[in-house]
């Protein structure tokens, strides 16, 4: 044992952070919740384990390990990048550390673009059973449950 390693240590600094929601106008900054001593080195992931990069203006990993997802306007919504799990690592000579996971996602309440809901075209042979199926653009389909489908403003099954 090396006397330096008696002063090592890794740690987490917030344990607690399970959710991050942010609004488009805004984006997020979300510190790694580790540290230690000698200094570590931190890493954010996906939640698939694929190491994150660098996308210009979109997502961007701070030095000090801070992940930073800009602002973007909602018809640029991304779910690999703004509604995903994340969690972050960090290393020095001690060990490693592993983060939980970190749902970070864009708010609902910034979801102001229009949007169009429709139904897919259907072909079927008169007697036969159709199946019809919603269209919902996956900027909102997290925020939108099909309650009910209509015919001429009628309301069929519910």
């Amino acid at each position: 044992v090396f006397s330096e390693d008696l002063h090592a240590s890794l740690y987490f600094v917030n344990a607690s952070l399970q959710e991050v929601v942010f609004a488009s106008t805004t984006g997020t900054l979300v510190p790694c919740p580790a540290a230690g001593i000698p200094p570590v080195t931190l890493r954010w992931y996906l939640a698939t384990g694929e190491e994150i990069y660098d996308v210009p203006g979109i997502r961007h990993v701070h030095p000090n390990g801070t992940l930073q997802i800009f602002p973007f306007p909602p018809s640029s919504f991304n779910n690999l990048i703004h509604d995903n799990t994340y969690y972050c690592t960090a290393e020095n000579p001690s060990g490693k550390i592993r983060s939980q996971d970190v749902h970070i996602k864009a708010g609902k309440f910034i979801l102001r673009e229009p949007y169009t809901v429709r139904v897919e075209d259907q072909k079927a042979m008169r007697g036969n059973v159709a199946v019809f199926k919603c269209i919902i653009p996956s900027s909102v389909e997290a925020y939108i449950t099909v309650v009910s489908w209509e015919k001429d403003t009628v309301s069929l099954v519910s």
